[in-house]
């Protein structure tokens, strides 16, 4: 008798089209399970809104959920193109744990050579932050913000218990802040690296996802 977990469901949420357009392609039976990969919309509300909705759908609900897309990094010394493995996320609503860090570390270090992973707190916001703004951010703690990871894991464990990460590509920095996505070479290194890191989430998913209740 085969006694592997059965094939769980992986749940990818992104905000944006362009997001979700590097997350297209690749081999899906490499994952542990059928994969679906979300565009939420921008902001906190919206992440909210949508998983919450995906999550009641019964081929979803015990689904292991990952937030992906760009962040803006707070370290001086980050990049665009660096890679973010958040520890927890941070929100209003509260922090979550991430599960598998150093997995999704090890494997993306193999799948996207010669890009920096950086490790710690993400935090959310409800807008885009610039100048200043990320010292105060920087402060607390956190590495990374963005606007959606937050409330994706919180909206993914309220729901129910299951696997949860999130891991970000830096679209701008304190030495390299970007005012439009995808016009500027930052956020084209930022699509690439987003564009290779399918297999390291589906090595994530085959690792941590739980048996079917």
């Amino acid at each position: 008798m085969d006694s592997r977990p059965a094939r769980t469901p992986l749940l990818i949420a992104c905000a944006l089209g362009i997001e979700r357009l590097a997350l297209r392609g690749g081999d899906r039976g490499a994952a542990g399970g059928p994969v679906t990969v979300l565009r939420t919309g921008m902001g906190p509300r919206a992440a909210e809104l949508a998983v919450t909705r995906a999550l009641a759908a019964p081929e979803l609900a015990d689904a292991a959920v990952l937030a992906t897309g760009f962040c803006a990094g707070l370290a001086p010394g980050m990049h665009p193109g660096d890679l973010v493995v958040a520890e927890e996320t941070r929100g209003p609503k509260g922090t979550v744990p991430c599960v598998g860090t150093d997995l999704l570390v090890k494997e993306l270090v193999r799948g996207v050579p010669g890009r920096t992973v950086h490790t710690g707190p993400l935090t959310g916001s409800d807008h885009v932050v610039r100048g200043p703004e990320r010292s105060d951010l920087l402060a607390t703690g956190a590495i990374a913000v963005d606007m959606e990871s937050a409330t994706t894991l919180h909206s993914a464990v309220r729901a129910g218990t299951r696997p949860v990460a999130a891991v970000r590509v830096v679209v701008d920095a304190p030495e390299h802040e970007l005012v439009r996505i995808g016009t500027v070479r930052g956020g084209i290194s930022a699509f690439r690296v987003l564009r290779s890191v399918l297999p390291a989430f589906f090595e994530w998913h085959r690792n941590v996802m739980l048996p079917r209740r």
